[in-house]
């Protein structure tokens, strides 16, 4: 909530800051703080940049800017700039915004396209899994390998691949599956696993393929084009903690009896409403999700697309979970790579793939600053690293007599002593591997930190845009809090504030005339005259409507619905079709059903409750609570504008 509010904050005002010139004049002062021409310019036009703007537009917005800057000013003189929560959160927008120039776009560019061709084809194959891990000693990385190697030979002689997977995978599942992964796509497994897959030719075994897990030895069996992506609802019988055939045979003769409904023309969102034994589509009429490949369990997966055009149903199908109806609501093909290009970037910077971007940026900004290293003083370390290190008690004092200089970058100088104390700071409770290869990848680690660290130092200075864009969210976050103490908290939690808004403007919040009925869907003229019998034996006394669907649900959940309340026109297209005098309605036929309504009462217009109101009370009361506080800034901080300067204003 809170940085969806900062974002509208920030949209509607940016304040792109840039440094105070000769020749870029003071537009206006509020307070102390002095604003420039070039400040008000940046921020106008970009949130004008699409729009002509006359005059009076154009002081609407000024007036609008001014009120922006008296509550920042205010947050100054409070000093909320100053506190650690707010530098621990600008601190973290900042590295959020620091990620797009932090890394390599054209190589970022070139992994987007080759993650959208193979979007277009969709693997099956099997897997053999050798653990091996990512830490591990040469010699068993190597004995990894030459397993792996056994395996495959074993393979391309003729032995079955799904026989040899149940045998020797190190993977759990194989057990069960042969090793076995279904189709999936780009982006589903991990890089090295994706690439070894989309270059292996249909039926041929893969060398043996590195990834965190160990080797993996594949067997591609089919590629086929992508499915493109679909829309489903479903209706669930779930068989989940059933123990007995009896209980699973039971959820499926409940969706069996909802198929006849769907086939008689019930409608399926209702029933799945109803009905469905999956909570979170339930409420959505059963609708799931757009999903395409490898997102769904196979078996509803296969069933979904089976069905060809928008409204289709399938025959009710078993999976892990339960029963399933399913009804195809929309289907797309695979999207352009324009429409595709912002979903990739994200998943791939979330990606190992993202890591040959970092690769490339920190080349690029190794030769920009002038990288130097001195890798024997790197090595010194060898001798200094101990089996301490693997069970995290190794320190830093162990490496006190090295203090050469290790490598620079820029004007910056890092010595034995700062990779030291990286090495410590790195350390944890791990298998032991080699002191070199060790030191190495330490060494890369600290590196590479150190080059990016570098890097982004130099962002507000190196990027106006940056720097503007990190002046724009301190703004808005000192906007933000101090308007949510002035202004929406306290709306809030001023509740005797609240009730006195409230009561002084009880008639701005008013019902329409109400009716106060209890709707009765029945199966059929049967069940509907059964139905009106309990209603009216119980009209004297009053009738409990739970009591009367119990009665009338003894062999079938779908014989009646009540639906109770107080509605207003428009509410309800029953209600609105009757005469709205109390007491029993006619029969009318409604999507197969037979309708009836009690009308208990009609209910004159009246005030809503503060309950009733509250979300709109508040926000009217949030608005005046601002009124006032820009009233008591605009008393408290002076405000000049330079009207010559104003005029030249673009």
């Amino acid at each position: 909530m809170k940085k969806y509010l900062l974002s509208i904050i920030l949209f509607s005002f940016v304040c792109a800051l840039t440094n105070a010139q000769e020749n870029d004049p003071v537009l206006m002062t509020v307070g102390k703080r002095n604003i420039r021409k070039s400040e008000f310019e940046a921020v106008y036009h970009k949130n004008n940049k699409n729009a002509s703007t006359d005059e009076k537009a154009f002081n609407e917005y000024l007036d609008l800017y001014i009120n922006f800057r008296l509550k920042v000013a205010e947050a100054e003189d409070l000093g909320m700039d100053t506190t650690e929560a707010f530098k621990t959160e600008l601190k973290g927008y900042r590295t959020q915004l620091a990620q797009p120039y932090l890394t390599d776009n054209e190589v970022t560019e070139q992994l987007i396209r080759e993650a959208y061709e193979r979007s277009k084809y969709d693997i099956k194959a099997s897997h053999i899994l050798i653990k091996v891990d990512e830490n591990a000693l040469p010699k068993d990385t190597l004995a990894a390998y030459n397993k792996a190697l056994k395996i495959r030979e074993r393979i391309l002689k003729g032995e079955d691949f799904v026989k040899v997977a149940r045998e020797v995978s190190d993977d759990p599942s194989a057990k069960d599956n042969g090793g076995n992964l279904g189709y999936f796509t780009a982006l589903q497994m991990v890089y090295p696993f994706e690439n070894a897959a989309y270059n292996t030719k249909v039926g041929d075994v893969s060398m043996p393929v590195r990834t965190r897990f160990g080797y993996h030895i594949l067997k591609v069996f089919d590629k086929r084009d992508a499915r493109g992506q679909i829309l489903t609802a479903h209706i669930m019988a779930s068989t989940k903690g059933m123990q007995t055939a009896a209980d699973s045979l039971a959820a499926k003769q409940k969706l069996e009896e909802i198929l006849v409904k769907i086939q008689q023309g019930v409608d399926f969102a209702e029933l799945a409403k109803q009905f469905s034994d999956d909570p979170g589509s339930a409420s959505k009429g059963g609708q799931l999700p757009w999903f395409g490949t490898g997102k769904m369990v196979p078996e509803f997966e296969e069933a979904a697309f089976q069905l060809k055009n928008n409204g289709d149903i399938s025959p009710i199908i078993q999976t892990k979970f339960g029963f399933h109806i399913i009804k195809r609501l929309d289907y797309k093909p695979l999207p352009s790579f324009d429409e595709m290009k912002g979903e990739l970037k994200q998943k791939i910077a979330k990606d190992s793939r993202s890591q040959k971007s970092r690769e490339s940026f920190i080349d690029r900004i190794k030769k920009e600053y002038g990288f130097k290293e001195n890798l024997k003083h790197r090595d010194e370390f060898v001798k200094v690293i101990d089996s301490t290190f693997f069970k995290g008690e190794w320190k830093a004092e162990k490496a006190s007599k090295l203090n050469k200089e290790l490598f620079s970058i820029g004007n910056k100088k890092y010595t034995q002593t700062d990779f030291a104390n990286y090495i410590e700071s790195q350390q944890s409770v791990q298998t032991p591997s080699d002191y070199k290869l060790l030191v190495e990848k330490l060494y890369r680690n600290f590196t590479d930190k150190a080059v990016i660290d570098y890097e982004d130092e130099q962002l507000e200075n190196k990027y106006t845009d940056f720097r503007n864009l990190m002046n724009e969210y301190r703004d808005g976050i000192l906007l933000f809090e101090l308007t949510d103490k002035k202004v929406w908290s306290k709306a809030v939690k001023d509740t005797a504030g609240l009730e006195a808004f409230y009561n002084a403007n009880k008639n701005n919040y008013m019902w329409g005339e109400r009716i106060e009925a209890d709707i009765f869907y029945c199966k059929d003229e049967s069940t509907a005259a059964k139905t009106r019998k309990l209603v009216q034996k119980g009209l004297k006394k009053g009738y409990n409507t739970d009591e009367i669907q119990k009665q009338i649900n003894t062999d079938s959940q779908l014989n009646l619905k009540i639906v109770s309340g107080k509605f207003s026109k428009g509410d309800n297209k029953i209600i609105d079709s009757i005469d709205a005098n109390p007491g029993l309605s006619k029969n009318q036929t409604v999507d197969n059903q037979v309708v009836f309504v009690n009308i208990k009462r009609k209910i004159a217009p009246e005030p809503k409750t503060l309950k009733e109101a509250r979300g709109v009370v508040t926000a009217e009361y949030q608005n005046q609570l601002e009124k006032e506080w820009l009233k008591d800034l605009k008393s408290k901080y002076k405000v000049e504008i330079n009207r010559d300067v104003l005029k030249t204003v673009k």
